[in-house]
This record gives structure tokens, sequence and C-alpha cells, in this order.
């Protein structure tokens, strides 16, 4: 044994192994979190009951509604011919829709809505108003305007293609839907002309008459078409106003009759 040897023995002695240090003690790792349940998974089971139920019945709705919708704008078919009440029922009048925009032919007509009014003075005489241009009215509150109203855009061009469509060239109401645009117009005609102050102070709106002027969109400067630029006027008849108007005063109901009131031509007041 060497010298090395001996030391070696001398430290650990005879019969002793050497031995290794302690290593440290790593404790286990601890258990992951529950992760947090947020939205619909965060309620009761009562309550997500209940949102299931609220999604499924917008989510039904919703088909219903795209369902009636389709019905409405596609080409008559059997589904519309045996169910076509119901399906008029749900789209008018608050989702009613006009595919004009769209049409490969779209309208070449400006079409100018106008009413005059037969009115009673306070001095107990009667008299006429000029034609108040109720389109123009519109135009200028749209013009201009980048939040214009529906009403401002839609209201009196929606009553008079209303009109149109549910009376024949003699002016005439054809079904039961004449009635009802008549009236319509009448109630316009009555709040606008009641904004302009038509029948004066102490007057009262006695009768109203529409006229719509249609002239023809001219052909571009390049196009060879040629149509013609004079107006066609279509005069209504007289219409009594008896209901009460928005000043508190009721207008008097008199009979319509025939007469179609003194000339179509004037100037608004």
């Amino acid at each position: 044994m060497d010298a090395y040897d001996a030391g070696s023995a001398a430290r650990h002695g005879p019969q002793e192994e050497p031995r290794d240090a302690p290593s440290a003690v790593v404790p286990p790792p601890a258990p992951p979190l529950p992760e947090a349940r947020t939205g619909v998974a965060a309620l009761s089971l009562k309550y997500q009951i209940g949102a299931a139920l609220a999604v499924a019945v917008v989510a039904i709705a919703v088909c219903v509604h795209v369902g009636m919708v389709f019905l409405h704008v596609a080409p008559p078919n059997t589904v519309t011919k045996q169910h076509g009440k119901a399906i008029d029922d749900w789209i008018y009048p608050e989702f009613e829709q006009n595919w004009k925009l769209f049409a490969p032919n779209p309208l070449q007509q400006n079409i100018s809505v106008q009413v005059r009014a037969e009115v009673a003075t306070a001095d107990g005489g009667t008299g006429t108003t000029g034609w108040y241009d109720l389109s123009a009215q519109d135009g200028r509150a749209i013009d201009g305007n980048l939040l214009p109203s529906h009403t401002q855009q839609n209201e009196l061009r929606r009553a008079w293609d209303f009109f149109v469509a549910t009376h024949d060239a003699e002016n005439r109401p054809v079904g039961l839907r004449g009635a009802l645009s008549e009236t319509y117009l009448r109630r316009i005609a009555q709040l606008r002309l009641d904004r302009e102050d038509a029948a004066g102070a102490g007057g009262v709106v006695e009768r109203v008459q529409f006229r719509s002027r249609t002239t023809n969109v001219p052909p571009p400067k390049w196009s060879e078409e040629k149509v013609s630029d004079k107006p066609v006027y279509r005069v209504l008849p007289w219409w009594p106003v008896g209901w009460e108007a928005p000043g508190g005063a009721t207008a008097a109901a008199s009979a319509a009759g025939g007469d179609s009131g003194p000339g179509t031509e004037g100037s608004a007041r």
C-alpha cells in the first residue's frame, strides 16, 4: 500500500466506505388550480337552461322571419298560394320589401306629389289654396342631411305607391285596401297642411285634393333616345276631411261628390 492509499484509509477507517453528500429534498409539485368559468358556463344549471331556451327562441324567430321574407319576394308557388294571407300578415306593414332598386329597368320618371285644400275661413267664407309640392318639401329636408329620417325619405312616396297599386286609372279603389290607402293620404295631407298653416288664423281645412306630376328623366347626351319633356298630371277627386286636426279643430264632413274643384294650376301660399 503506498502512502496515498494509507492516508486515505486512515481518514475513513479500516472498514468504512466513503459516503456521498446528502441530496436536497425536492417538494412535490402543487396540484393545478381549477380554471375559472366564464360566460354561460359560470351560471347555475337553472340559468343555463333559461339561456339555452332564450337562444333557441331567438334562433327559431330569425329562421321564421327569413323564411317569410323569402316567400314574400319569391315568385308565386304552392306555399304562397296556400298560406299567402299568413305571409302578408307577417310582412305588412313593418317588413314590406321593395325590390325596385335592383330591377334591371329602374324607374325613369320623376313623380312629384302635390296637394291643395279647400278651407273655411274665420269670417265664414271659403277659399282654395294653391298647390303644395310635398315631394319638393321632402327633397329639401333630405338635401344636405347626413341622417335623414325614414319619414322624410319614404312616407309620402310609399303612400302614393300604395294608392296607385290599389286604384285603377279612373281613381276607383280595387279591393278592400283601396279605402285604406285613401285614408292614409288624407292624414298625410292634413298633417302637412296644418304644418304650413294652410287654413290661416281661425280657418278649417274642409277638403283636400291630390295630384301627381310625372316627368320623364332626360336621357344622357350621348343617347339617341327621344322622350317627351312635358309633365303628365294625375288629378284625384276632392276628399272631405272629417277627422280632428292636430290643432284641435274638427273639419266639416262635406260630401265628396264628383267635383274636381277649381282649376289645376296655382301657387302655394
